[in-house]
Order: C-alpha cells, then sequence, then structure tokens
C-alpha cells in the first residue's frame, strides 16, 4: 500500500495535506533515498547493490523536495514494483502515465505536440520524461522568477540540440545535430536572449499560451516587434504569471519586464510617452516662437531705417 495524494494538491490547486500524512510521505521517500542518492552510492545501506546501474538512477532529495512532485510518495508513480528490494522484474516498465494525475494537461499538450517538428518523425521516442524531469520541474507559476522560468526550460531543449551524443539517441541515423550557434546567427546577442526567454517562446505560435507546438526553425519567429513593443507576446507567454500582479500594483501592464528584465520597446509607460512628446512640442515650439520672434524684430528695425 502507498500513501496517495491528491493530484489537484499536488498542482497547487488544493488545500496542503496534513502534516501527518506529509511526515509519512518524508519517511516513506527517505528509503527510497538511501539508496537513490549520492549518499546511498558512496555508503550503500543494502548489501550487494549494483552500483552502476544505481548510478544511473540518482536523485538529489532535496532538489526534489522543491519540485512539482515533492509532496508526493515517490511509489505513487513507481507503483508496486518498488516495494521491495530486489525490485520486481519489470518495475521500470510499470511507471504511472502522466496523464494518471495529469489527465487534462496530458490531453492538451498532446493535441499539440501532434502539429510539432517533433512528432512528424520522433513520435514513437517522444513521452513527457523525454524534456520534463518529474524529479525537477518545476511549474513557471511556482519558479515566480521569469529568467528561472526561462532557465529551466531552455535547459530541457538545450540538453538535446547543445550535445551531440543526446541528439543522437532521437534524431534520425541520417540527421546531424545543427549547430545552434549558427542557425540563431540572425538573432542579435543570442546567448543574452537565451538568458531572458525561452526557446518556445520564438518557437511555438504566439497565439498560443501552451508550448508544446514546437516549430521548425522556417516557422519560427522571426519578428522582432512581436515582443519588442508595447503589446509584446512575453506579457502573456513567459511573464503572464507575474503581468496580472504587477498591473494592479503598479498601474500598468509592462512593469513586470522592468522588474525581471529590459525589453527594449517593451518597457514603455504612458505617461512617460506623453510627457516626452510634451518635451519635444514644447522645445519645437520654443525653438519656432524663437525664429518667430526674430523675424518680427528683424523686420521693425529695417521699417524703422527707412
Amino acid at each position: 500500500m502507498f500513501l496517495v495524494v491528491s493530484p489537484a494538491w499536488a498542482q497547487g490547486d488544493a488545500k496542503p495535506i496534513d502534516p501527518e500524512l506529509l511526515e509519512k510521505i518524508r519517511k516513506s521517500n527517505a528509503e527510497c533515498f538511501a539508496c537513490h542518492s549520492e549518499a546511498g552510492l558512496k555508503n550503500p545501506p543494502l548489501p550487494g547493490l549494483d552500483l552502476a546501474k544505481l548510478r544511473d538512477t540518482i536523485r538529489d532529495d532535496e532538489v526534489f523536495k522543491n519540485s512539482n512532485h515533492g509532496k508526493m510518495e515517490c511509489r505513487q508513480c513507481h507503483g508496486q514494483g518498488y516495494q521491495a528490494y530486489p525490485h520486481a522484474v519489470g518495475s521500470k516498465q510499470l511507471i504511472s502515465p502522466c496523464e494518471q494525475c495529469h489527465a487534462v494537461q496530458v490531453m492538451k499538450a498532446e493535441m499539440q505536440f501532434d502539429n510539432s517538428v517533433h512528432a512528424k518523425n520522433l513520435k514513437d521516442k517522444f513521452t513527457c520524461s523525454t524534456c520534463h524531469d518529474p524529479h525537477v520541474a518545476l511549474a513557471a507559476a511556482k519558479l515566480g522568477d521569469p529568467r528561472k522560468a526561462a532557465a529551466q526550460d531552455n535547459h530541457m531543449c538545450l540538453e538535446c540540440h547543445n550535445s551531440d551524443l543526446t541528439f543522437a539517441k532521437y534524431a534520425p541515423a541520417d540527421k546531424k545535430r545543427p549547430n545552434i550557434d549558427k542557425i540563431h546567427a540572425w538573432l542579435p546577442n543570442t546567448r543574452l536572449h537565451w538568458d531572458a526567454v525561452r526557446c518556445v517562446d520564438c518557437h511555438t505560435p504566439v497565439a498560443k499560451t501552451l508550448s508544446h507546438e514546437v516549430a521548425n526553425k522556417d516557422k519560427a519567429e522571426r519578428q522582432c516587434v512581436t515582443c519588442h513593443s508595447t503589446n509584446t507576446a512575453l506579457a502573456t507567454r513567459l511573464y503572464r504569471h507575474v503581468a496580472k500582479t504587477e498591473a494592479n500594483t503598479y498601474g500598468f501592464a509592462n512593469s513586470a519586464l522592468l522588474n525581471s528584465i529590459y525589453v527594449v520597446g517593451a518597457t514603455r509607460h504612458p505617461l512617460l510617452d506623453w510627457a516626452m512628446v510634451a518635451l519635444v512640442a514644447a522645445t519645437v515650439a520654443g525653438v519656432l516662437g524663437h525664429g518667430l520672434v526674430r523675424i518680427i524684430l528683424a523686420w521693425r528695425r529695417n521699417r524703422s531705417g527707412r
């Protein structure tokens, strides 16, 4: 018997579980991390462990605790085959599918994924965990800081697209990994962009907030004004979790950008725009007025000299 946590709570949509159940989950997971951790690898708690296999299943206990699934029991996903050691043969194939808890999200993701470049040739090789590590991942809303969300999501992409070894696991045998620096050479300050925005902010349809319909490079967003304008797409994508709150606090929607990153053309305040227009208008009026006065005075001097 394993301890069941409500999927709704795991997604942050319900009340926290009671401390007693949380403590039972912690103790249960501690049994798993006794082996599946760096400490377990250095000092195996059980005799006869295959350390080579164990090394491939090491997890960071603290990282897991802070992840989306951190307050769930390991066995809720890994199932009955992991109740005792040695684990049952084929236990790895008995891991609970993501849709068991995330049915609605998975259905939406699959609909978008089917239209993605990844699904075109690699659908049979892709699962949720191909990109999303359930022991690490945090929802963008929980991360809070858009830069942290960009770092986490871009790591998923770059782990494959910036590694010949990982790319070869999924790509067709005759396909060589493109050099990501070269194919993004048209983008000014490429690496700075990757620090500030997610790959999927340009490689998924701008009109949608979900990010599983990954487009090929020829369909990726190349219009700078999509982000670099007062109607920046970032406000409804990467920054959507903080934009509403900050708009209520500071009075204008793009304040979230000012607090996190400077986006040329997007971080504009309407009052400052009007103040600048008024200043320019006053300057032009002053110059024209000064010129008009000089013309009038010169005309009067000419008349007086006659």
